[in-house]
């Protein structure tokens, strides 16, 4: 069986029987990855229930048995560093902002994350610096602060900063051991709404409306792998809250995206009309975020009956730090990964990609598409949640050994653009292999926000 040790712990989450999760083959071939964690395992775990979750769909809604799964390491890899392959019109992103990184505290190492101008702003805050101030002055500011001192001072001013442990001292911290207690997946059932109909189509998830209210990297992903499937995927945006071009050309294939200030009552209403239409809802913000709205699962079930709702957090739902911004490299750092990747056990290291936005992408994606067939044989609403330290935590104590290096030769697609605002784009390959799957994308390269707020079906 094909399925590893965190693999086997969602599936059991989503309610897949074991039958079907014989049905994943055995990857043949390795990752180009060195690190002391499985964290190849863990990236085509994901892979493969999302694809093996797709097929589950195709199966109940054509009444035909249901496919193996075989991933493709190669793919599986592209597609996990997609951003080292990404070129836009022949150059690569710059990745990381300058604030972006390690820094040598008082008393250990910080990890910071500054690539958006506001949390820039914030962390320059923090440290009392003036926005002409540069990399050597941010450097002597930290290594005059305690670490956990201006972990907690960032996420007063809305910084993005983490202290980086050991995970014997994040087992200790208050917040590990919540993170340690909650599931890996959190599936909430609301009685109460009949089950909608699937609407004709060819693909496991025509018919399927998704409003993708996500950002970097794990919830784009999520909403990519049901736009693959089949799914029209609409993401929404505040345009008062930037977006890197190059993350949103990397994730946002086979989407469309628009811009709407929920806040304004014009835009509020454009986007009841979305929802009043979507099957899914998908969020990316701090648990919370978005209840002014009305857009917690509770109230999304109680206005919309027979909804799907699923969200990704960085530090899950409950505990003092659920409400504190956290990016994967974040989560690494606070949760002891940066220290075992750590080449010389001093200076701390990191995954050879950002494995927990990835794969807790495709599970979400997996847990979505499940949840659709539940909700579609017995009604009701469904709600999905993961974060990045759970999935983390799994990686952490999974029992799976990592993988020697191998040699890969790692797949990307270059497709000529028009009227996109560039000519080229270069790009990682969709990963996921269930029946029927497109070898690519319907279509790339579409500019962030520049779409109108309405279904095309």
């Amino acid at each position: 069986m094909g399925i590893g040790a965190v693999g086997q712990e969602v599936a059991s989450a989503l309610g897949v029987q074991q039958e079907a999760r014989e049905l994943v083959q055995p990857a043949q071939g390795g990752m180009p990855w060195l690190s002391r964690l499985p964290v190849g395992r863990l990236a085509t775990d994901s892979v493969s229930l999302a694809s093996l979750a797709m097929n589950r769909v195709a199966a109940e809604r054509f009444a035909t048995d249901a496919a193996p799964v075989e991933v493709d390491p190669a793919r599986v890899a592209a597609s996990f560093g997609s951003e080292r392959l990404l070129r836009i019109d022949g150059e690569p992103p710059s990745v990381w902002a300058p604030l972006s990184g390690f820094w040598k505290a008082e008393d250990g190492w910080v990890r910071t994350h500054a690539n958006y101008g506001h949390h820039e702003a914030a962390l320059r805050g923090v440290l009392g610096l003036r926005e002409t101030a540069e990399k050597p002055d941010v450097a002597r500011a930290i290594r005059r602060r305690s670490a956990v001192e201006l972990e907690d001072q960032a996420a007063q001013y809305g910084a993005v900063a983490a202290a980086v442990r050991t995970t014997e001292a994040w087992m200790e911290h208050p917040h590990g051991r919540v993170v340690s207690a909650a599931a890996l997946v959190e599936v909430t059932r609301y009685h109460g709404a009949p089950p909608r109909p699937w609407i004709r189509g060819t693909a496991p998830l025509s018919g399927i409306r998704v409003l993708d209210l996500t950002r970097v990297i794990a919830g784009p992903v999520a909403a990519r792998d049901l736009a693959l499937a089949g799914a029209e995927v609409l993401r929404v945006d505040s345009p008062l809250l930037e977006e890197t071009g190059w993350i949103h050309l990397d994730t946002g294939q086979g989407k469309r995206s628009t811009l709407l200030d929920l806040s304004e009552q014009l835009d509020r209403e454009m986007f009841e009309v979305l929802l009043s239409r979507a099957d899914v809802v998908l969020t990316g913000y701090r648990p919370g975020a978005l209840a002014r709205f009305g857009l917690d699962p509770q109230s999304l079930a109680d206005r919309c009956p027979g909804i799907v709702t699923a969200s990704v957090s960085a530090w899950g739902t409950s505990g003092r730090w659920a409400a504190r911004r956290g990016f994967d490299s974040i989560v690494q750092a606070a949760s002891g990964i940066a220290m075992i990747e750590s080449a010389d056990g001093e200076a701390p290291g990191a995954l050879p990609v950002q494995a927990l936005d990835h794969a807790t992408g495709h599970f979400v994606a997996a847990g979505v598409a499940l949840a659709l067939v539940e909700q579609r044989r017995t009604g009701g609403s469904v709600d999905v949640r993961m974060s990045l330290a759970r999935t983390a935590a799994a990686l952490l104590s999974s029992t799976d050994l990592p993988e020697e290096p191998a040699e890969v030769s790692l797949p990307s697609f270059e497709r000529r653009l028009t009227g996109a605002g560039i000519s080229s784009l270069t790009y990682a390959p969709p990963v996921l292999m269930f029946a029927g799957a497109p070898s690519d994308y319907r279509h790339v390269g579409r500019r962030w926000g520049a779409d109108a707020a309405e279904w095309v079906s």
